[in-house]
């Protein structure tokens, strides 16, 4: 069964994944964010660890920044983060004390992703969807790779 929100989860999702491509662009680690509010994107943000030479410059760092000042408000309980890679320990616990809504990512992360670890990161009322467009999220990253090798 589809969920009713799973075509409005495909929009944003492609709204991040073009994040994710200006992150390729610029020889970053090709994933992107965004956040929304009331259906509407008020922030959106791509990985630019490499531009500001800062290990913590991951897209979803940059994009719970971007729209904490949107809102002017440090949680976000009534808004969606869609990223293209299922976010690693640091980011997951950013997330928890954002207390975001709903995270939505595409690619699973299976050598950093926060859900390797025993403990739970998120917070407990953050709904969770996996796997939205992650095909196309997974064919950026290889592409990225593979450069690189």
């Amino acid at each position: 069964m589809i969920r009713e929100d799973f075509l409005t989860d495909e929009f944003f999702m492609k709204q991040a994944l073009q994040e994710a491509q200006k992150a390729f662009d610029k020889d970053e680690v090709p994933v992107g964010a965004v956040i929304v509010a009331n259906q509407t994107v008020i922030a959106r943000a791509h990985n630019l660890t490499e531009t500001l030479n800062d290990v913590t410059a991951h897209a979803e760092m940059q994009v719970i920044t971007a729209a904490a000042n949107h809102l002017g408000s440090k949680y976000l309980n009534d808004c969606t983060m869609y990223v293209t890679l299922e976010p690693c320990p640091m980011c997951a616990g950013a997330i928890f004390w954002a207390q975001l809504g709903k995270l939505v990512f595409g690619a699973s992360d299976p050598k950093r992703g926060y859900e390797l670890l025993p403990a739970e990161l998120l917070h407990p009322r953050t709904q969770v969807y996996r796997g939205i467009l992650n095909h196309q999220a997974e064919s950026l990253l290889k592409e990225f790779f593979k450069r690189k090798r």
